[in-house]
């Protein structure tokens, strides 16, 4: 059983109700969701938009491998309608983004997947809500 940390923001449509969705379908695709941080309304991180991200954090329990979960979440964002991932460090708008932040105490450094997630100690929006569910 890992134990899997998930970061999830959202900057299109109803930002809520994404977060919520994603949420549930992270329940009912890799696992137990045993903790949720608040919601928290940020400014978009490393780009311009006038649309600002909800963002929250999900402990959630799970039998799936590592690689396993990186595969589940991406086909969740691709289920609720996220077309596009960031090339050469470029941002932009999204319906919704999961990103692995932990596995347990598991380091993996593989070219598409990397955790802990590199960026996630400069990120307020991370590890604020992260901090409430560790």
């Amino acid at each position: 059983m890992y134990k899997v940390y998930l970061g999830l923001g959202t900057n299109l449509g109803n930002r809520k109700h994404n977060i919520r969705e994603a949420i549930d379908k992270i329940g009912e695709q890799i696992g137990v969701v045993k903790r949720q941080s608040a919601l928290y309304e940020t400014e978009p991180w490393g780009y311009s938009s006038p649309n600002y991200y909800i963002n929250a954090c999900v402990l959630v329990l799970t039998e799936m491998a590592p690689r396993q979960v990186l595969e589940a979440t991406q086909k969740i964002e691709r289920e609720m309608g996220r077309t596009m991932k960031s090339v050469d460090g470029e941002y932009f708008d999204r319906i919704i983004d999961i990103d692995i932040l932990l596995i347990d105490d598991l380091k993996i450094d593989e070219p598409d997947f990397k955790v802990p997630h590199p960026l996630m100690e400069e990120r307020d929006f991370v590890m604020k809500p992260l901090k409430e569910i560790l």
